[in-house]
């Protein structure tokens, strides 16, 4: 593959203002401005790193990270910088906490290891299948993105740069979600995926669409792979 075209894609496509949902409802006193700052912040954070490994021939970072080890970088991004930005939340400093951001002074040290109230993040390059530990009545937001793999490159796929297709967010319940167990000779882990009924609700409460993103683009999306 070219140098010229993985250093093009070092450079994320950048957030539109224009993809943002004027009619969102978010919680906390959280906004879209918010969530377009936080995700400025990551764009930056991808186009540094990215020039910098170019520059040392190493690769982009998304070609480095096994896909759920990135999409995982994406969220816990997204759930330590909007606090930045949102004077209603902080990041849950809770190893492993639930959620991922909480009403900003609710909890001693803003520390829980479970709770109701705050805003579960998760990031994925897929606009279903998205799965958590447990069932829960959380406020989820999802950050839907786009990049190449770390096996693009073996599958002939040419660099593209990383870029926020769309981001969605509502309150979900127990019921919205599904679980799914391990397979005979299987090691996955049993996990929760949330239900048709509960994406549906995110989705009709969008907070950011990418203005190019196809409809072609997005039912793609929406073909999410099947449970490994």
């Amino acid at each position: 593959m070219s140098s010229e075209l993985e250093f093009a894609a070092c450079t994320p496509r950048p957030v539109s203002p224009d993809g943002f949902n004027p009619e969102a409802v978010l919680p906390f006193g959280l906004t879209a401005a918010h969530v377009h700052h936080a995700m400025d912040d990551f764009i930056r954070l991808m186009h540094v790193a990215n020039v910098q490994l170019h520059g040392k021939q190493i690769q982009r970072l998304e070609t480095i990270l096994a896909p759920a080890n990135f999409s995982g970088m994406v969220g816990d991004f997204m759930a330590a910088t909007i606090p930045n930005y949102c004077d209603g939340l902080a990041r849950n400093m809770f190893h492993n906490g639930h959620p991922d951001m909480i009403p900003k002074g609710r909890f001693p040290d803003d520390s829980v290891q479970y709770a109701h109230e705050g805003i579960e993040i998760k990031a994925s390059r897929y606009l279903a299948g998205w799965q958590g530990h447990n069932p829960e009545n959380a406020w989820l937001m999802v950050f839907v993105f786009g990049s190449n793999r770390p096996a693009d490159a073996l599958k002939g796929m040419a660099p593209r740069p990383f870029e926020f297709q769309m981001v969605v967010g509502a309150q979900i319940t127990e019921a919205d979600w599904g679980v799914a167990g391990r397979r005979e000779g299987g090691r996955r882990t049993p996990t929760a995926g949330v239900l048709r009924t509960g994406r549906e609700k995110m989705m009709a409460n969008w907070i950011y669409k990418a203005p190019d993103l196809t409809r072609k683009e997005e039912a793609t999306l929406l073909a999410a792979p099947p449970p490994s």
